[in-house]
């Protein structure tokens, strides 16, 4: 029994380790536990699996009156989602509790604690969240993604660094992938993106700038759907341009790309790794306790990418620093390498394979 959920860096970590679990020994029982306003209410249900469901809420980072109010109400909201999830344990009788972080997780995890069943933690960020910081010390096993956030976590065995499973795409020709988006196949090719939204800062500052690429360099620009009406009003796909709200193929777009502009969720930093891109991150920086920005931290501190924060990536230097890669294809080559050191490809295999060995010994 998977719980996790509330946006996808949570679940899809999930249902990329209950997928690798079927290929492995087809015919085990999954089912997972969410709310009704996360992403998992739509996605579970649609991808064949059962969803069980709870009230949970996550709390006010406040320290006002009705902060403190709020608080409280989520409290009991907890209280009696614990119930419910105790109650689910008994009757489903999981061989193994896997939570992926989030306070979604939280209910079903401390269930299966509180009941003795084998639980495994699985988290996505380099700075782990509230659940798992909370719950790692009762729990069979913890998994990582980063090896720095190990230094964050009271525990420190049964501790592994087993990476996020994430999207697996497999690289083409450079050349053959530019093609598809209609650009030069010949130059060197920035691909941006701020997740399946958009995000508007880096949009903002693309457009000051996209223009004086253009011969240069090509640019693959997803914009997210909130942007794309206005971007498409003042900018045109060309040959050396591809504009779009989503990009469907992104194992293309990965191909094409010789640098990659975009945030640092962990989702994205374990593709980028994986697959060895050189990239500049700009963390999200009202993400739950700034996750992104020790995601990205964790790569920069090694040469793996670069860091230029939200409100700097409309400056002269992230122009400077940007068209300065996108001409040195050493300094690319040398973040590439140091890159893939960070990558855990096999993650997914991995953490199934965890999780089979701990519902042996259940």
């Amino acid at each position: 029994m998977f719980a996790g959920g509330g946006t996808g860096g949570h679940l899809y970590p999930a249902v990329a380790m209950a997928e690798e679990l079927l290929k492995r020994h087809p015919g085990t029982g999954i089912s997972f536990a969410g709310t009704e306003k996360g992403i998992e209410a739509t996605e579970i249900p649609r991808l064949g699996y059962r969803l069980h469901t709870f009230k949970v809420s996550g709390f006010i980072r406040g320290k006002s009156p009705a902060d403190m109010l709020r608080n409280a109400g989520v409290l009991a909201g907890f209280a009696g989602a614990v119930q419910k999830a105790l109650a689910l344990v008994r009757s489903e009788h999981p061989d193994v509790v896997v939570g992926t972080g989030g306070f979604v997780s939280a209910p079903l995890l401390l269930a299966a604690q509180l009941l003795g069943k084998k639980n495994l933690i699985q988290e996505q960020n380099a700075f782990p969240g509230m659940t798992t910081r909370l719950l790692s010390m009762r729990a069979s096993e913890v998994h990582l993604s980063f090896p720095d956030s190990r230094r964050f976590l009271k525990r420190k065995n049964g501790v592994y660094v087993s990476g996020n499973p994430a999207r697996s795409f497999s690289l083409t020709a450079s050349g053959e992938a530019r093609e598809k988006f209609g650009l030069d196949p010949e130059l060197p090719t920035l691909l941006v993106f701020g997740g399946s939204r958009g995000a508007r800062s880096i949009n903002n500052a693309v457009k000051k700038w996209v223009t004086a690429l253009e011969g240069k360099s090509n640019v693959i620009w997803q914009t997210g759907p909130l942007d794309i009406e206005t971007i498409s009003r003042e900018f045109v796909s060309s040959e050396n341009l591809w504009i779009g709200p989503y990009i469907n193929d992104m194992g293309s777009a990965y191909s094409a790309a010789d640098l990659v502009l975009c945030r640092a969720g962990a989702s994205t930093v374990a593709e980028l790794t994986n697959l060895g891109k050189p990239a500049i991150l700009v963390p999200y920086p009202y993400a739950t306790g700034n996750h992104q920005l020790f995601n990205a931290e964790a790569l920069r501190k090694d040469g793996a990418a670069v860091l230029i924060g939200d409100s700097e990536i409309n400056g002269a230097r992230a122009k400077e620093v940007i068209f300065g890669l996108l001409e040195d294809s050493e300094s690319r080559n040398g973040m590439a390498e140091a890159c893939l050191k960070h990558g855990k490809p096999e993650a997914a295999k991995v953490l199934a394979e965890r999780i089979v060995q701990l519902g042996k010994k259940g």
